[in-house]
């Protein structure tokens, strides 16, 4: 079975820190472009941050630029999302997603592209 497994979320002070994982099982996440996506409540599904399948290059929006890190390990087959200098409008469901052979920012704008979802990890950022 081809799963996705976020963990990591929690409730943390503005200015923490937080390091989401994003655990592939039935298959591996090497050919694949890899995702994080968050959703706030009432807001539409945003791109955060990806790392593309072929070279590792990394992309982040322009308001987790800085603050944010996406890495990889293959060995491990898992995603993880460093998330350093949290503010409250950080909050929200933090998704990773899969997507075979791609790479380029606008897997930022793509959710639709991806083929494999988790089902979210929630973080809190108290002011």
């Amino acid at each position: 079975e081809v799963q996705l497994v976020e963990s990591g979320g929690g409730l943390v002070q503005a200015g923490g820190s937080l390091r989401l994982s994003c655990a592939a099982s039935g298959f591996t996440v090497d050919p694949y472009a890899i995702g994080w996506f968050r959703q706030a409540p009432g807001k539409e599904r945003e791109g955060v941050s990806c790392i593309s399948s072929s070279d590792g290059t990394t992309y982040y929006a322009d308001s987790v630029k800085g603050r944010f890190t996406i890495s990889r390990d293959n060995a491990k087959n898992t995603v993880y999302l460093q998330m350093n200098s949290l503010k409250p409008e950080d909050t929200a469901v933090y998704y990773c997603a899969a997507d075979w052979g791609n790479s380029g920012s606008y897997l930022l704008d793509l959710p639709a592209d991806y083929d494999y979802w988790g089902q979210g990890t929630q973080v809190t950022v108290s002011s």
